[in-house]
């Protein structure tokens, strides 16, 4: 794509005052534009390039330091781009969907009385963003099907957002852990020993695995205590059913067995059997 924007334009597309931009020029950290008449014009590159100064110094780089990478002939700015491009953002992103609040409330079954409050709730979970004139942005739609197709089996909106609130809480927790495994274990020896250039292949590996794996990892270990929970809950249930109502006659839940009384025969379960006695 060929050079087209004016420094006033590549400002507006990348968040940067005109300033900002002539000097990172004057530092060396972006690259001399295409001269046209006497007018200096940009192109991807340039973009890419403010872009990626940004996401250094958001990572706490000084500019001293960005001119130190960027200056690097093993291209360590951009590999750390990628490096923190793939811990950041996933690999299939879902595309957002917008809803009016009408719609949202058909979905969902939720009344006018209740709207203001969940629709707050679900803004602080991320799970709407506001876009104005009562719409909404759902930055994951799968994730609002599941709490459509929750609602749908009797689980009200509210408590359904509540659950999801602790899955974030806790999702936090292990991917920070993860995380957290991986700078130790993995990023800190290779930076330690001067970030040789015959290992960014090994660390490349490294990290586009590192979000698959904690996936999986978390997705299996889900599944076995999900089963515990399930079976803790249901042993519960079976628990309270076989219990004898408070309104059923006396002695409706003796047991009889079979044989002498006081031996230890099988349940028979009624008292006009032959051989069958109270317990």
């Amino acid at each position: 794509m060929p050079a087209e924007l004016t420094i006033e334009q590549l400002a507006a597309a990348t968040g940067m005052t005109v300033r900002n931009i002539r000097a990172h020029q004057a530092r060396g950290l972006l690259a001399a534009p295409e001269v046209r008449l006497r007018v200096g014009y940009y192109g991807p590159e340039h973009v890419a390039q403010l872009r990626l100064i940004q996401d250094l110094q958001e990572d706490g780089f000084n500019l001293a330091g960005i001119k130190r990478l960027l200056d690097d002939d093993q291209a360590t700015a951009q590999r750390l781009a990628r490096f923190r491009q793939a811990l950041t953002e996933p690999p299939n992103a879902e595309l957002p969907q917008m809803l009016t609040v009408a719609e949202l409330g058909r979905r969902f079954r939720v009344g006018e009385d209740q709207a203001t409050r969940v629709l707050a709730r679900a803004e602080r979970l991320g799970v709407l963003h506001p876009a104005g004139n009562d719409r909404y942005e759902v930055p994951s739609p799968t994730l609002l099907a599941v709490a459509e197709q929750v609602v749908a089996r009797g689980v009200s909106l509210n408590g359904a957002l509540g659950v999801f609130e602790q899955i974030e809480q806790h999702c936090d927790a292990v991917s920070a852990a993860f995380v957290a495994l991986f700078v130790s274990e993995v990023w800190e020896p290779f930076q330690a020993a001067g970030l040789p250039t015959e290992r960014w292949a090994e660390i490349d590996d490294s990290i586009e695995l590192l979000r698959p794996l904690a996936t999986e990892a978390l997705v299996a270990i889900f599944g076995q205590r999900m089963g515990v929970q399930i079976d803790a809950a249901f042993g519960q249930l079976t628990r309270r059913l076989s219990r004898p109502s408070p309104d059923a006659p006396a002695g409706a839940g003796a047991q009889y067995r079979t044989g002498p009384k006081g031996s230890r025969g099988n349940d028979c379960g009624s008292p006009n059997l032959p051989g069958c006695e109270p317990a």
